[in-house]
Order: C-alpha cells, then sequence, then structure tokens
C-alpha cells in the first residue's frame, strides 16, 4: 500500500546490539528531567543576565572570577601553540577540522556529515575522529548518528586524537581524517580550519567559560581558514549582515559561508520513514538533549507542527530506565491524536519506536549551504590536494 511511508531495514549497529535505555547509565545515576531542565536553564538566565537581584548579581560576580583563571590558561596555551612552544603533530593524510569558539550545538554533526560525504563521493577512504563526550561506555550519539548515516565512514573516539589520527590511517588505510570539534584540540595539525557560528547565538554572550559560553577569546577566531554561519534561515538579512561584519573584523579575510540545518525526512528506530507533510497541522509533542533545544522546537514550529509539548535535556545526555519512565507518564497525559519527535541523536540512543502508546519519530537533518558552496568545495578539494 503506498501511504507515503517508506520502511526499510533498521540501520546497523557498529557493536551489533541495541542501546537499551538501562544500558545507557546507571539507572538514577541522573536526576529526572525537570532537575536538569531547570539547572540549564537557570545556568542561562544568569549568564544572559535576565536573572536579577542580590543573589544572582553575587553568582554573577563569582563565575566572573571563576573565568579569569581559566581565560590566562587558554591565552597561555593558544601563544604557546603560536609561538611554536608547543608542538602540533603531523600525521601523512590532510587533516580538516570541524570546530567552534563555544559551547552548546552550532550543528556540527550535520556538518560533518556534509564534509565526509562530500570526499566519499570522490572515494576517498575518511575516518571521523572526536573527543567523545559521554561516550564512556560505547559510541555517543553523535557517533550513532554519523554511523547510521555514513555507514561505511569510520568513526573513531579518544581524548588523543592524535593517536587515534594515525591509527586511522595504519589500521584504517585512511586517506582523509576529519576533526570534529577540533578547533581548540591544537595537538593535531589541520590542513583545513573551518569554525562554525551559530547565527542565532554566535558569541556565547561574550564571555568566557564559565560566566559565558565561550571556549577562548573571540580573538582566537582568526586561526580560521574559513567561517560557516549556521541557522542562517532563523535570523533576519540585517542581522546576518551583522555578523558578517563582526567576523571580518576579528578574521580579515577570511571566507564566510552561510548554511542552513533543512529537515528532509521522519525516521524512526525500525528504519520506517515519512513525509515531513506529516507533521503539518498535528499536535506534536517533543523532547530533545542538544545544545540548542530552542533551535529543534522553532524547526518544528516551522514546518507546521503543533507544538503542544516541549522537554529539555542537557547535551549528550544519556537516557535512563527512569527517563524513559517519566517520560511514557509525560506522554499519557498528551492530546489523543499527538505524536512525539526527537532529533536523530536523541533517537539513537533510545532505540524506541514508540512512547507508550504514542510513535516516536525523529527529524532527520542535513546541511544546506545557502551561500558559498563553491568555495567550500575549493577549500575541501585543496585541504586533498595539500595533504597528499
Amino acid at each position: 500500500m503506498d501511504d507515503g511511508i517508506t520502511r526499510r531495514a533498521p540501520p546497523p549497529r557498529g557493536d551489533g546490539t541495541p542501546l537499551l535505555p538501562a544500558q545507557a547509565t546507571t539507572p538514577g545515576s541522573l536526576p529526572a528531567k525537570p532537575a536538569h531542565a531547570g539547572a540549564r536553564q537557570r545556568y542561562l538566565a544568569l549568564v544572559r543576565g535576565d536573572a536579577k537581584g542580590v543573589g544572582p548579581t553575587l553568582q554573577r560576580l563569582g563565575l566572573s572570577a571563576a573565568s579569569v583563571p581559566y581565560g590566562i590558561a587558554v591565552r597561555l596555551r593558544n601563544l604557546g601553540y603560536d609561538r611554536g612552544w608547543l608542538r602540533c603533530a603531523r600525521v601523512p593524510a590532510p587533516v580538516v577540522s570541524v570546530g567552534n569558539l563555544t559551547v552548546g550545538g552550532t550543528g556540527k554533526t550535520p556538518f560533518v556529515e556534509h564534509v565526509a560525504g562530500f570526499y566519499r563521493r570522490r572515494d576517498v577512504r575518511v575516518a571521523v575522529l572526536s573527543r567523545g563526550y559521554g561516550a564512556e561506555h560505547g559510541p555517543n550519539d553523535e557517533a550513532l548518528v554519523l554511523e547510521e548515516n555514513l555507514p561505511d565512514v569510520p568513526h573513531l573516539q579518544g581524548a588523543d586524537r592524535a593517536a587515534l589520527a594515525r591509527s586511522a590511517i595504519e589500521e584504517l588505510e585512511s586517506e582523509l581524517l576529519v576533526l570534529d570539534d577540533g578547533f581548540q584540540h591544537r595537538r593535531l595539525c589541520r590542513d583545513l580550519d573551518v569554525v562554525l557560528i551559530d547565527a542565532t547565538a554566535p558569541w556565547g554572550h561574550g564571555r568566557l567559560l564559565p560566566r559565558g559560553l565561550l571556549r577562548e577569546p573571540k580573538s582566537g577566531l582568526r586561526r580560521a581558514h574559513l567561517v560557516a554561519l549556521t541557522r542562517c534561515d532563523q535570523v533576519s538579512e540585517a542581522e546576518k549582515a551583522r555578523l558578517r561584519r563582526e567576523v571580518a573584523r576579528l578574521a580579515p579575510g577570511v571566507p564566510v559561508i552561510e548554511t542552513t540545518h533543512r529537515p528532509t525526512e521522519l525516521v524512526n528506530s525500525d528504519g520506517t520513514t515519512a513525509p515531513l507533510e506529516a507533521l503539518a497541522g498535528r499536535p506534536t509533542a517533543a523532547f530533545c538533549g542538544v545544545g540548542n533545544p530552542e533551535s529543534f522546537r522553532r524547526t518544528l514550529a516551522d514546518l507546521g507542527a503543533d507544538v503542544c509539548g516541549f522537554r529539555e535535556y542537557p547535551d549528550h545526555h544519556a537516557y535512563t530506565r527512569e527517563d524513559v519512565d517519566d517520560l511514557r507518564v509525560w506522554a499519557r497525559g498528551l492530546p489523543a491524536d499527538c505524536q512525539v519527535v526527537v532529533t536523530q541523536k536523541d533517537l539513537v540512543k533510545l532505540r524506541l519506536s514508540r512512547l507508550g502508546d504514542r510513535p516516536l519519530w525523529s527529524l532527520r537533518i542535513r546541511l544546506h549551504v545557502e551561500r558559498g558552496a563553491e568555495e567550500l568545495e575549493r577549500r575541501l578539494e585543496a585541504a586533498l590536494g595539500e595533504g597528499r
């Protein structure tokens, strides 16, 4: 029957076993969702300056004080690499780094997928290297998404990415390496440094961690070879123009491209797909554990979904059985015809096709270069040629 839904076999897992909610971490080791979301919202309200009063003011002073030694350490480390006192490791394969200046979601995973796919279409053997936050008990969410969308691209995770690079080249015969979240990981030399800036929240409230969300001063952007603005469809032309001027001031001569994250289809854990039109006008509840949950909510609304419920978890959240039980209780209170949608990063950890009696879908996202596609391809081609 042609009902607009495509059914296919579930995507392969690296170890061949499903990830059950109880396997993510020890049940009960993380508090239930309301505490998670509350802590995150309180922190963001604090660093944005939204929280008023004596208490929040004193807390901001404490965070500002903590930012001082952090900033000194970051500047000294960068100075060491800039002056050659600290050496980066060069490996016999091109390295393309995709990173950012801030913590939180700038859309690195779709961009890494886009870069790796570019090289795979040219029959280049690619491996992705990442730190692997939250990967103590196996591949993290980013690795699982890339494994699902690019099954022929291995993903190596670990703190020593120079060692990972050597393993990828020697053991997997990789011809090019994509360094995921690599801008601050200067121990591994790279042939192309791409820095992503989320157009909806570009500078992490303008302050270094922990007072803001910047990993290093904005001046570090001058090390970039290419800057990619992400989520450009969610800001005005005037905002994009201002951001371009700021980037040009910080990194003169560095090319800037504009990208969006385009949803392509709905997919569940059984491999069943459905068109995006299935969301239009439908009551839809959602939850996610990503760096920019508001962008996910906005994407659903832009697709015409009637978002009647929304829950947030911390970025890279490892769902426990307790979390799933709590979500099932939440789902039972939703409207009768409501469906539940999560990000693909959440679904690869949950591996559930239903949440109670509700169908559970994820939104598959692809990167689209709105402006500067030729520049990006030229830089990727040059990195391949220079590294060989």
